[in-house]
C-alpha cells in the first residue's frame, strides 16, 4: 500500500497507542513536544464543528486529538516544516472521513465485531499494564472506550479484507502484470569482486592518504605484472575478505559505493582497477567474473507474479471502494485553520 493510502488498522493502532499512553504513561519515557495545528481563538471554538460526514459530526477537538496522534507517529524527532504539517493536516482530515464512511458501510452490511478477538486484545493490555497502579485506578474508565475502538478497528478490517479478497487476477492479468513490470522479474547484473584495502583513518592528513594511494598503485602494478592478487590481498588487505584472498563474492548494484560501482562496471573480467578512495581507505579491485542481468521466464516466476498482481489489484480495488463511498456521502470540512500547501 502506498504511504499516503488510508489503512484502518494503521490509523486505529496509532489512536490506541496514544490513548493507552495517556492513562498509563510508561516509566522513563520521554515524549517530544507535539506539533499542533493553529490554535483556536477560544476554548469554546475548539468545540465547534470541524467536519460533517453524512449525519456524523467531527469536532475540532476530535480532529486535534487525531492530528496529535499522527504527529507523534510521523514526526517523533522534532518539529517538521510548515509544508509537511500542511500535508499532514489534510491527510488526517481525509483519514477521519474515510474512517467514518467505512464504518457506516460496515453498519449497512450488518457486520459485527469478533468478540473473541477483541477479548484477546483486551487481555494483552491487561497483562501489559498489570503492575501499573495508574492502570488499576483508571481501568474502569479506560476500558469502555478502548473496547469500543477495538471493535471499530475490527469492523474496519473486516470491510477492507472483504474488498481486497475479491481481487483475484486471471492468468491473462498476471501475464499482463509480468510484461508491464520487467524490473520486478529481472535478476540484476552480478560481479564477482576481489579487493585489497589499505585502511586509512578518515581524519588523517593528506600526506597519509597520498602514501596509501602510492602503496595501492604499487600493489595494482604488481598484480598486473603477474603476481597473484589473492596472495597480495592476504598479505596487505585490511578488509574482512583478506582471509579469502580478497574475494567478496558476487555483488550487485547498490552493494558498493557509487564511484567503485562505476569503475567496476567498465572493467573487463580479469582486470585490476586503479586505486580507489573509499571512506575506509584506499582500495584496489579485481573483477573476477560477471553475470549479466537476466529476466526470468514467466513460468519460473508465475507464483510471484500472481502475488504481486493480486496485491496491485487489491490496492486498486480498495482505493476505488473508498472513492465510491465518499462519492455517495455529503462531506463538508472546515479547512480555515489549515496551513497553506506549498506551491
Amino acid at each position: 500500500m502506498r504511504p499516503n493510502d488510508f489503512s484502518p488498522s494503521k490509523f486505529s493502532a496509532l489512536w490506541l497507542a496514544l490513548a493507552i499512553a495517556a492513562v498509563v504513561p510508561l516509566a522513563n519515557s520521554a515524549q517530544p513536544a507535539p506539533v499542533s495545528p493553529p490554535a483556536p481563538a477560544s476554548s469554546q471554538a475548539s468545540l465547534t464543528v470541524f467536519a460533517r460526514v453524512g449525519d456524523i459530526t467531527i469536532t475540532h477537538d476530535e480532529y486535534n486529538a487525531a492530528f496529535q496522534t499522527a504527529t507523534r507517529g510521523k514526526f517523533y524527532h522534532g518539529k517538521p516544516p510548515d509544508a509537511e504539517v500542511a500535508v499532514l493536516q489534510r491527510e488526517v482530515s481525509d483519514n477521519l472521513v474515510k474512517r467514518i464512511v467505512v464504518l457506516d458501510e460496515a453498519k449497512r452490511k450488518g457486520l459485527r465485531p469478533d468478540a473473541a478477538a477483541i477479548q484477546k486484545q483486551v487481555q494483552t493490555y491487561e497483562e501489559r499494564y498489570a503492575k501499573s497502579e495508574q492502570w488499576k485506578n483508571t481501568r474502569s474508565t479506560v476500558l469502555p472506550p478502548l473496547i469500543a475502538r477495538l471493535e471499530e478497528e475490527d469492523l474496519l478490517s473486516q470491510v477492507e479484507k472483504s474488498v481486497r479478497d475479491r481481487a483475484k487476477p486471471t492468468e491473462a492479468q498476471v501475464r499482463a502484470y509480468f510484461t508491464a513490470h520487467p524490473d520486478k522479474f529481472t535478476e540484476p547484473e552480478q560481479m564477482r569482486v576481489s579487493v585489497i584495502l589499505l585502511r586509512v583513518d578518515p581524519s588523517a592528513n593528506g600526506a597519509v592518504w597520498k602514501a596509501a594511494e602510492d602503496q595501492a598503485k604499487a600493489l595494482a602494478d604488481r598484480a598486473r605484472t603477474g603476481q597473484d592478487f589473492s596472495a597480495l590481498a592476504r598479505r596487505y588487505s585490511a578488509e574482512a575478505s583478506a582471509a579469502n584472498g580478497g574475494d567478496m563474492g558476487y555483488l550487485h548494484s547498490g552493494m558498493l559505493p557509487d564511484g567503485s560501482q562505476a569503475v567496476l562496471s567498465k572493467m573487463k573480467v580479469g582486470e585490476i582497477s586503479d586505486p580507489q578512495r573509499l571512506l575506509e581507505g584506499m582500495s584496489v579491485f579485481r573483477l573476477t567474473d560477471r553475470k549479466l542481468a537476466k529476466k526470468h521466464k514467466f513460468e519460473t516466476v508465475k507464483t510471484r507474479a500472481g502475488e504481486l498482481a493480486q496485491r496491485q489489484q487489491a490496492d486498486d480495488a480498495w482505493q476505488t471502494f473508498i472513492k465510491d463511498l465518499k462519492g455517495k456521502t455529503t462531506v463538508k470540512i472546515d479547512q480555515s485553520r489549515f496551513l497553506p500547501l506549498a506551491k
